[in-house]
């Protein structure tokens, strides 16, 4: 099948930059990406490449070069629907907050509602490609609606996870270590396949494209993700020990991950992961084996959630216990609010839950993230219904600038490994700040002795 047109319905964090990535690759294919919130869509075409929705390194030069060109992004969901040969459906899953399956299962809703619209405005072939993280044997519900519209159009449905991480996506995705897809294994089906591959070959080794049966890419985004948040989960998990026993949780990491059997990536000690992924997709594997009976099984993945939700309110109460037992009135810094570095993305961010434990505390926190919004913190904080907006406003200051955000602070906490954290001048804030000062470096970043001969009162995970 020759593929002319692509549509993208959601234009998030996986949708805009990998469509802009396709359609840098293919200019020979026009790339629509739609989706219905128009102040969204305002940004993306915004003038100022620097207005885009999301914050992404090398992004802004992607869209510059291609937009315009084969790249378009709008909310006329009907008319890209109506001219694609091909739909990729890249909206949100978040994990359910309401009926069977509540705090576990994914929400389906939206790529129900994709599959119906699809159906309804579909008046020729199109290849239907899952691009959202989906659990195992959606593509079997999205194929039930779309071949039961009695239209006679037909309609192939492959999954194509990504794979990419935030703040290194255009990276992920110009030079990816796999591209997945997955189809039925019919005539048709490999046809389909093969024209998505196609696409991709355009600038990755074919030899670095896998094909599969539906199921098993489905269940392999699942899987990967699970497995590089046990990393995290495992390595954080030996903090507490190194701290009560003398060892170096940096130490450890490093000797074990010269271990080729092992290797040294996502070994990290930090106050935990966050992101839309991690957490949702562990949890929905959780679900899936606890639906099958595989209670077992169950229990395994999601002790890796418990023991990345203990690491955050271990964090917390250090800061309590380390400040003398108490830190009502006292005010607490934050650098970074973003969930990593190189993004604007908050989504499960470790400062919402450590933020919002110490205000349980009357901690009154005051905030420097370089990417992320006043807005944006105080919506996280709200989201989570502990107390009222009013509240929350009262205790939550975001500042403009790092060096106002710690004046007359008692204690810094390093949230997000932003590197510029390491380049300010730490004399400055320290001055600037109550005494004793102390810091406490959530992702181990800072250098501690730099920090103690200056006067800081330094603790670290780990150490």
């Amino acid at each position: 099948m020759s593929i002319n047109t692509i549509c993208c319905i959601g234009a998030g964090y996986v949708g805009g930059p990998t469509m802009s990535v396709i359609a840098q690759k293919n200019p020979s294919i026009k790339v629509i990406v739609v989706d219905m919130n128009q102040a969204r869509i305002d940004a993306w075409n915004d003038d100022d490449l620097n207005k885009l929705p999301i914050f992404e390194p090398g992004l802004d030069a992607v869209i510059g070069e291609a937009r315009g060109r084969n790249l378009f992004f709008s909310t006329d969901v009907d008319g890209a629907i109506h001219e694609a040969d091909m739909i990729f459906i890249s909206v949100n899953t978040p994990t359910k907050t309401y009926g069977a399956g509540k705090g576990m299962a994914a929400d389906l809703q939206y790529v129900e509602l994709c599959a119906r619209q699809i159906a309804k405005i579909a008046t020729s072939d199109k290849i239907v490609v899952e691009k959202s993280t989906l659990p195992v044997k959606t593509a079997e519900a999205i194929k039930d609606i779309l071949e039961n519209t009695g239209t006679g159009v037909n309609f192939e449905i492959l999954s194509n996870p990504e794979f990419l991480a935030e703040g290194t996506a255009i990276q992920d995705l110009e030079a990816p270590d796999r591209v997945l897809i997955g189809g039925d294994q019919t005539e048709r089906g490999l046809k389909a396949i093969q024209t998505l591959v196609d696409i991709y070959a355009t600038w990755i080794p074919r030899d670095q494209i896998i094909t599969t049966n539906l199921w098993s890419s489905e269940l392999s985004k699942l899987t990967a993700n699970a497995f590089l948040a046990q990393r995290v989960s495992s390595i954080n998990a030996l903090t507490e020990l190194c701290e009560s026993t003398g060892a170096n949780i940096d130490d450890v990491a490093k000797a074990i991950g010269t271990d080729s059997r092992i290797g040294p990536k996502f070994l990290k000690a930090s106050v935990g992961f966050g992101g839309s992924c991690f957490q949702k997709d562990i949890l929905n594997l959780v679900y899936i084996c606890k639906s099958l009976g595989l209670d077992e099984a169950a229990d395994y993945w999601e002790q890796v959630i418990i023991m990345n939700n203990h690491q955050r309110s271990r964090f917390a109460s250090q800061i309590v216990k380390s400040l003398y037992g108490t830190v009502a009135g006292k005010k607490i810094g934050f650098l970074g609010w973003a969930f990593k570095k190189d993004t604007n993305d908050t989504r499960e961010s470790a400062a919402i839950y450590i933020a919002d434990k110490l205000i349980e505390e009357h901690a009154s926190i005051q905030v420097y993230d370089p990417k992320v919004t006043a807005v944006q913190m105080q919506f996280d904080l709200n989201a989570l219904d502990t107390r009222t907006e009013s509240e929350n406003n009262k205790f939550l200051e975001v500042h403009a600038n790092p060096y106002e955000a710690f004046e007359g602070t008692h204690a810094l906490a390093v949230i997000t490994e932003w590197d510029e954290f390491k380049t300010y001048d730490w004399k400055k804030i320290y001055n600037g700040m109550l005494k004793p000062a102390f810091v406490f470096d959530g992702r181990n970043i800072l250098d501690q002795a730099a920090l103690e001969s200056i006067g800081f009162i330094y603790k670290a995970i780990g150490k």
